[in-house]
């Protein structure tokens, strides 16, 4: 069964979403413009799959990590297959997040970190309730550890490894590859309203939240 999209377009009309590129502050901004202005969080990676639903068969990607022998296997993998699994990761979590929006935001307007296509997104919502958000791809690989959050524990990961040192060379090709400029200059030739952090060193978040906020019409 296929739903048009206008008529997902009709239901997530209480829905704001952020997407774009690692380090860029995504993660801080949902979080800070639920906080203010009384929106349902939903966080990077957020649960919005039911329980028993996922098979290898039908799901392979979302189910790589119920299937894979162990976490030496995840951050050893090539750049080219790790950056596979995140597209097919992608596609394969596009029903389970919309049908999960639609759900939690009838009554209630819900900010989301999402991964969802560009392509999709301009037929699902508004202009006005999408923000891109981007970090020079050298940044998004330099910066990928220096956050206090699941990054470390696959740092912990490649820290274990027989060869760490090899392990950390190919995982750096990994980040280079899901960062590399192909896929900023898409999100930036996307046409909608975007952000770029400049450096990681200058605090920029309540200016960024507001500029947020008044393209959400959130804040005048």
């Amino acid at each position: 069964m296929e739903i048009n999209n206008q008529i997902i377009k009709r239901y997530l009309k209480n829905v704001l979403f952020i997407n774009g590129t690692a380090c860029a502050g995504k993660s801080t901004m949902v979080k800070m413009l639920a906080d203010r202005y009384g929106l349902i969080h939903c966080g990077e990676n957020y649960d919005c799959i039911p329980d028993g639903i996922l098979t290898p068969e039908r799901y392979p990607n979302l189910c790589y990590l119920q299937t894979m022998r162990d976490w030496q296997e995840f951050v050893s993998r090539t750049p080219e297959a790790y950056d596979d699994w995140i597209q097919g990761s992608t596609r394969e979590i596009i029903e389970f997040e919309i049908t999960y929006l639609m759900t939690v935001s009838q009554q209630n307007k819900v900010i989301v970190d999402t991964n969802l296509p560009a392509s999709f997104l301009r037929e699902i919502a508004d202009h006005n309730q999408i923000a891109v958000m981007l970090a020079p791809p050298a940044m998004s690989v330099e910066k990928f550890f220096d956050r206090d959050d699941d990054k470390l524990f696959i740092l912990e990961q490649i820290k274990k490894m027989d060869d760490p040192v090899n392990g950390m060379t190919n995982y750096r090709a990994i980040l280079e590859r899901i960062n590399r400029q192909e896929y900023y200059d898409a999100w930036a030739d996307s046409g909608f309203f975007t952000l770029v952090r400049k450096d990681a060193t200058t605090d920029t978040r309540e200016e960024t939240m507001y500029a947020l906020a008044r393209h959400f019409g959130l804040a005048d």
